[in-house]
């Protein structure tokens, strides 16, 4: 039996952000049922920071975040964990309305630009304008891209610096409360203990939860779909933003020389390694060639993810009141990334004590108790 202070189980970005800031002041053992950290949903994202996601309250997530990545704290990482990339969000003349309000939504967080047709085809050619096409569109010049790599092994080297351990190719197999202490049996035989459990398990976090004889809150895993494609003969595109339609239609951007693509599916899935399924792909290669002059011809890669999402689209974050030493830190969604800075803080304060860090949201606003009537 291997006792830790803290077990976190699910090493993805959720887990390793709140294990780097726990072992700090606490032993922590982090538990990954794959190979790898961040295979399901860390590293299968489109890794971008920007502010056209969610509501206001991910969006005080969002920029409470933003200084980790822009300074991180010396020694975290050898390499930058983003890069400027401007963020256009582009409208045609039917959805002026939703980008006029889009617009309101984002002003408090971020300095926008509004630009026509002009505009957007000097930042993105590409993008169809005119008759049928985009008239108009927002620009967010300091969009971060995020390096989902280096983010990742930073946690795991400030974990690992303070004492704690990952172990990776270790499912749960068995949960149980036991003398003040959660014990648990991985697939393999191996046994660890500890008194405090960090559910961090992503899509399976309510998997997690039954497993330890506690009611689901209703997460939703969703699988999301992505291509890369060569871009236009001949056109640099490394400097094109990411572009994205002010509805959930599509999104572009470009990627290691060629770009990459995705419809923005939200298709309902058991947790699962996600796979693409054919239609989505089509779709994504439709809907490039609907909303801008290219032409979809091979298609390099394609990837899905998974999104999990609570029933209220905020992010989950407290202990559970039905068991003792059970802690949630799920629902990430598509912010998981961008806000994995101030929600390890938010971690940090609700088990540790440390000051509560962020005004913009209370603790009860993230707590699970919103789920259980």
């Amino acid at each position: 039996m291997r006792s830790s202070d803290i077990i976190v189980i699910g090493g993805g970005v959720a887990g390793l952000s709140a294990a780097a800031a726990l072992s700090r002041n606490a032993k922590v053992t982090v538990l990954e049922a794959e190979e790898a950290v961040g295979y399901h949903s860390s590293g299968r994202s489109a890794t971008m920071l920007h502010y056209a996601l969610g509501d206001p309250h991910v969006r005080a997530l969002t920029l409470s975040s933003r200084t980790f990545f822009e300074d991180p704290q010396p020694g975290f990482t050898d390499a930058p964990l983003g890069h400027r990339m401007p963020v256009l969000v582009h409208a045609r003349e039917d959805e002026l309305g939703e980008l006029d309000a889009l617009t309101e939504a984002i002003a408090p967080f971020a300095a926008l630009e509004r630009v026509g047709e002009t505009g957007i085809g000097e930042l993105c050619p590409a993008i169809r304008t005119g008759e049928g096409g985009a008239v108009a569109a927002l620009v967010d010049h300091d969009g971060i891209r995020l390096d989902t790599h280096a983010l990742l092994q930073g946690h795991v080297h400030a974990l690992r610096a303070n004492g704690g351990e990952l172990v990776l190719g270790a499912p749960a197999a068995n949960l149980r409360r036991d003398g003040g202490h959660w014990t648990l049996m991985t697939a393999r035989g191996d046994a660890f203990a500890a008194p405090l459990i960090v559910n961090a398990a992503g899509a399976w976090a309510d998997t997690l939860a039954m497993a330890a004889g506690l009611d689901p809150i209703g997460l939703a895993p969703l699988r999301r779909t992505i291509i890369t494609f060569d871009g236009p003969a001949g056109v640099d595109t490394a400097g094109w933003p990411f572009a994205k339609t002010v509805g959930d239609a599509l999104y572009f951007a470009p990627e290691s020389g060629r770009l990459f693509a995705s419809p923005m599916d939200e298709v309902p899935t058991e947790p699962c390694d996600a796979q693409p399924d054919e239609y989505e792909v089509a779709l994504a290669a439709h809907r490039v060639e609907e909303r801008t002059t290219m032409q979809v011809g091979r298609i390099h890669s394609r990837w899905a993810g998974l999104r999990t999402f609570a029933p209220d689209r905020h992010l989950v974050a407290g202990f559970d009141p039905r068991s003792e030493g059970f802690f949630w830190l799920a629902g990430q969604g598509g912010y998981g990334l961008q806000t994995s800075p101030i929600m390890a803080k938010v971690a940090e304060s609700l088990i540790a004590g440390t000051p509560w860090p962020i005004g913009a949201v209370t603790p009860d606003e993230l707590s699970p108790v919103r789920f259980l009537g």
